[in-house]
């Protein structure tokens, strides 16, 4: 579905299919996004009422785990896999507030996130963006915004923010969380969400919904979550719960089935 109204940014740029971040953006109120997205996201409000409350628990957990891990750990820099189109509360803004020489460097292979974090971020030494895809976190690595920002012989906050379920069993990835992992410092810490499965209807439905128009996601059962971080980190409290309870001041009312299929997870490398 398209906009005949609506223009790609530039030559070659796809807006016949929904992407992951812009469909996201849509969800949680933002403006960077097409028809395609906006149709993709409406199948979640329509057709799953209450399921979009998954992203804005996500976004409330991210501003939550950086903003602890800024102000109780020494942690003055940050790698965002998968970071999506810029909104309030980027991991920049939330964790600068408190310590302004904080390092960001976020990365998507969506070419829209990388105009618009780059114009959002003209002005800010500490914080860069590259077009990569995690899924090859060799070409992250290297990258040389990554090599000049983030010093690795010192601790490393890495943010996996619902993105490690848009990557299927046979691309590994276990493998991009131990690749992190055999490359940070000890005291790093990792932070995680995920869709999770609780092997019930509404659960399947959602990812039903996933697969149809993207045709990848994986929804994982606990165990199979906590798996990713291997042998060499320690899983911190509360361990990992539903994203709206995570180290949450204000006690959430009742979860809807919806609430708990986004759960999160922090752990610090040995």
């Amino acid at each position: 579905m398209t906009d005949a109204n609506e223009q790609a940014p530039y030559p070659g740029f796809d807006i016949t299919t929904p992407s992951i971040a812009r469909t996201y953006d849509y969800l949680i109120g933002g403006k960077d996004n097409f028809a395609v997205d906006r149709a993709f996201g409406d199948r979640f409000i329509n057709e799953l009422p209450g399921s979009p409350v998954i992203a804005t628990d996500n976004r409330a957990v991210l501003v939550r785990a950086v903003d602890q891990i800024v102000r109780t750990t020494p942690i003055r820099q940050f790698i965002d896999l998968g970071s999506g189109l810029p909104t309030a509360n980027n991991v920049h803004q939330v964790a600068q507030r408190f310590a302004p020489e904080t390092k960001v460097v976020y990365v998507d292979n969506d070419p829209i996130v990388l105009a618009h974090g780059r114009a959002l971020l003209a002005e800010n030494d500490n914080t860069k963006v590259i077009q990569a895809d995690l899924r090859d976190p060799q070409s992250v690595f290297k990258d040389q915004a990554v090599q000049s920002l983030i010093d690795f012989e010192k601790p490393v906050g890495v943010i996996f923010s619902a993105v490690l379920h848009h990557v299927n069993d046979d691309e590994d990835p276990a493998g991009i969380v131990s690749f992190w992992s055999d490359r940070i410092a000890s005291g790093s810490h990792v932070f995680v969400s995920h869709f999770r499965s609780q092997n019930d209807p509404r659960s399947q439905e959602l990812e039903q919904v996933l697969q149809g128009s993207l045709g990848r996601g994986r929804w994982r059962t606990d165990d199979q979550i906590l798996a990713l971080f291997g042998d060499t980190f320690t899983v911190l409290e509360p361990g990992l719960v539903a994203a709206a309870e995570w180290r949450n001041d204000e006690e959430p009312d009742d979860l809807t089935d919806y609430q708990q299929l986004i759960a999160a997870v922090l752990a610090v490398k040995n």
